[in-house]
């Protein structure tokens, strides 16, 4: 029984890691992503848009990627509804800038 709790502490302590991690490296591309976009719109570049609509996108995968590890360790039904609520606005916004890329994609060729 001891070794079970011993367990579950140590997937919980590396799932907490691992989501510091990924919303990091979320937080880092969308950064990056929004530093390179105003670059890209003081040089008038036509490919301001779809750029920053790339790193946008590639930061949220991350972040959401962050919240499904997060309901490894929630245990009330209040915070799994938070997560869940979390998870479903990430995975819209994706959706809506993945279809955004399409659509400037389409339009540039």
């Amino acid at each position: 029984m001891i070794m079970i709790g011993v367990l579950e502490g140590v997937l919980h302590q590396i799932v907490e890691i691992a989501i510091l991690i990924f919303e990091f490296i979320g937080v880092g591309i969308i950064i990056f992503s929004g530093l390179q976009g105003f670059y890209l719109y003081i040089k008038r570049s036509p490919a301001t848009k779809l750029a920053l609509a790339k790193g946008l996108a590639m930061g949220l995968e991350f972040k959401l990627g962050s919240e499904i590890l997060r309901t490894v360790v929630v245990r009330e039904w209040k915070e799994i509804g938070t997560v869940a609520g979390i998870i479903v606005l990430r995975a819209a916004l994706t959706f809506l800038i993945h279809w955004e890329i399409k659509e400037e994609e389409k339009g540039g060729e």
